[in-house]
């Protein structure tokens, strides 16, 4: 479903991928796990067309995502929900709003049936009674929560997860990656994580993928990862401070 071939993108004098290969099948959890600057955000930017390559190319359902104009691209990111790392929401709109945001935009409902449809979502997520209220009223987990629905309201066929359980406590990081296995089983689809916590990593995972120095060290199964040889890989699934990693 989406295919990344030979990706390569500077900054100025920072070169932060440099020859990413990736395969992600249709129906498939990956996650893109690596420490922080290793390019996993910047990775996904490329996926949903917020960034172009220097080099190299995206391809989602055989259309080459960088080659697309503004129409074709915009007829694409229809295709995503994304689940942002603070979950995003906006502060001056119900929490209802903030699920129906993308129907209200892209849509011809009314509001009843937008927010018919944003309490079906929330429901899915585990909240109800919660609509009329505002951002600001809500848990760190609860807005991650909402941002998961929001990022489910228009039935997407692919979902990304930027960094799901950054800023959460442990159990209200286990209860989003519950969520995460849930709805995959709901409502299928594909789906593309970037994470740092590799107990979410490999909770949520049908592959793993690790980005060090702007390339794919390694892809395989979340036993794969456990079990890996490679040095760069172990350290970093391990949280040592002793090998070829070095600290920042």
């Amino acid at each position: 479903m989406i295919e990344i071939t030979n990706l390569h993108k500077s900054f100025g004098d920072s070169q932060v991928l440099r020859g990413v290969d990736l395969t992600v099948h249709q129906g498939e959890s990956l996650t893109v796990i690596g420490g922080s600057g290793s390019g996993k955000s910047v990775l996904l930017k490329h996926i949903i067309g917020l960034l172009f390559p220097d080099m190299g190319q995206v391809s989602i359902d055989g259309k080459v995502v960088n080659r697309l104009d503004e129409a074709g691209l915009n007829e694409i990111r229809k295709k995503f929900g994304m689940l942002f790392q603070g979950a995003a929401l906006f502060d001056s709109l119900t929490v209802w709003e903030n699920v129906g945001f993308a129907l209200a935009q892209h849509t011809k409902l009314s509001a009843k049936e937008i927010r018919e449809l944003a309490t079906q979502k929330l429901a899915l997520v585990g909240l109800k009674g919660i609509e009329d209220k505002m951002p600001a009223d809500l848990s760190g987990g609860m807005k991650k929560r909402v941002g998961l629905a929001r990022a489910i309201a228009m039935d997407p066929a692919i979902i990304l997860y930027d960094e799901p359980t950054t800023g959460l406590d442990p159990i209200s990081a286990d209860a989003i990656n519950d969520l995460i296995v849930d709805l995959r089983k709901k409502l299928g689809g594909t789906s593309v994580s970037i994470t740092h916590d590799m107990q979410s990593a490999y909770k949520i995972s049908d592959r793993i993928a690790m980005l060090y120095k702007g390339q794919i060290q390694e892809t395989g199964t979340p036993d794969e990862i456990k079990g890996t040889s490679n040095p760069i890989v172990r350290q970093f699934i391990t949280g040592s401070a002793v090998g070829p990693i070095t600290a920042e």
